[in-house]
């Protein structure tokens, strides 16, 4: 079923077309058997980036495509529809440099966007933990401000005479980071870290919570061996172990204390690409769906013929548009400025619902082949579950939507309403 986009330019009709052509060629062969493996696609996220493909959002002077989010997200979609763990790695990369892009300080910018960017730097968004999913607030790894100090003497210097080197330079002020995050992806395969550590008291709450920018490969950061999962096995996620990490003061991104509010301005964006996925992955189990059913005959009849079939598959496709629409609605108002935290709340929670009622009407569909790994249709339909939960379940969609309407309703209340 051919999708039908407008888009507000012609160059954002060239991306779409480089994306497909992209995506049909090297991510759909490969996306069964590597998952099938868990091989991890790592070159493939470098020849998007060489192609332009993994920093749409961002600025040009970076390295960035000067895109829209309406634009980017239509350019996940069509990955997500190929390989949901390509899709889903842009989306979280994406979520991994927008700190750095939205707060970080222009030298910060100029230092490491042009990588993360390029393709050159893979990132991973480091948030939760085992004991603080939903609640993100309640995270418990530590960065402590350490003032800087002098190396000691090395042994027998005081002897050395007057020509000996010096006893050593005074260290720069900084940070010691120990914890552990949970369910990473990308974790153990990043080239960098987004991590968010409490650099305030215990009772500090989301007010002592900071932004770090941190290498993967800086001594004491660790990955443990990648969880196993029903879906997605082609993209890691593991712990992520930060044992006695020592951060440069210029690694935090942001204020100190304003690291909460940079992770939920970055969700709010980041639902969005979810979203977009999860759109994908019912267009593609759509697609399958639809194919099947004009291929497929019984009693003389393709089984689509039938209206038990045909009204199936009539709500499997009105869902899916009415996603995309809801998403991309969203995204329209990020690019005008506006507020978007409970559009994108919406998008998400519509988007992967219907992603998982689509996938699971589309094994339907297929019958008996459909449970068998011959076909994608259950391996579509195991990648759906993931996004009702990954950056926020849904559950937590609705509290932030139901949260929204209350708010709406106090303000709008007057002394006639009471």
């Amino acid at each position: 079923m051919a999708v039908e986009r407008t888009l507000p330019t012609s160059e954002a009709q060239d991306l779409l077309d480089l994306t497909r052509g992209i995506a049909d060629k090297e991510l759909a062969p490969r996306a069964a058997p590597d998952e099938e493996a868990g091989a991890f696609p790592r070159d493939v996220f470098a020849l998007l980036g060489r192609s332009g493909l993994l920093g749409l959002p961002y600025p040009a002077a970076y390295g960035g495509g000067d895109q829209p989010y309406e634009v980017y997200l239509q350019v996940v979609e069509e990955l997500a529809a190929r390989w949901l763990a390509v899709g889903l790695g842009v989306s979280v990369h994406t979520l991994s440099c927008f700190p750095v892009a939205a707060y970080g300080t222009d030298a910060q910018r100029a230092d490491l966007l042009p990588d993360m960017l390029g393709g050159a730097q893979l990132g991973a968004y480091c948030l939760s933990e085992s004991h603080a999913g939903s609640d993100a607030g309640a995270l418990a790894t530590r960065a402590e401000p350490e003032p800087g100090a002098v190396p000691a003497p090395r042994a027998g210097a005081a002897e050395a005479g007057p020509d000996a080197e010096p006893a050593g330079v005074p260290e720069a002020p900084g940070y010691r980071i120990t914890g552990a995050k949970s369910w990473i992806t990308h974790g153990g395969a990043a080239d960098f870290y987004t991590l968010f550590a409490r650099t305030g008291g215990p009772g500090s709450g989301r007010e002592g919570i900071s932004c770090f920018h941190l290498p993967a490969a800086t001594p004491g950061i660790s990955a443990d061996p990648p969880e196993r999962k029903m879906g997605m096995s082609a993209s890691p996620t593991a712990v992520v172990r930060f044992e006695d990490v020592r951060a440069a003061l210029e690694s935090r991104i942001g204020a100190e204390g304003q690291g909460f509010a940079i992770a939920l301005a970055a969700l709010d964006s980041g639902r969005l690409g979810i979203a977009a996925c999860a759109v994908g992955v019912a267009q593609a189990a759509l697609d399958l769906a639809l194919a099947h059913s004009r291929e497929r005959h019984q009693f003389g009849r393709p089984i689509g013929d039938f209206q038990g079939l045909s009204f199936l598959l009539a709500d499997m496709a009105t869902q899916t548009a009415a996603a995309r629409e809801l998403y991309l609605a969203a995204a329209r108002r990020r690019d005008a400025g506006r507020p978007f935290a409970t559009q994108a709340a919406m998008a998400k929670l519509f988007a992967t619902d219907t992603a998982m009622r689509v996938t699971t009407d589309a094994v339907q569909v297929l019958g008996g082949a459909g449970y068998t790994r011959d076909l994608p249709a259950e391996r579509l339909m195991r990648e759906a579950k993931v996004l009702q939960i990954v950056e926020g379940t849904n559950q937590i969609q609705r509290m932030v939507i139901g949260r929204a309407l209350a708010r709406e309703a106090r303000t709008t209340e007057g002394p006639a309403g009471r």
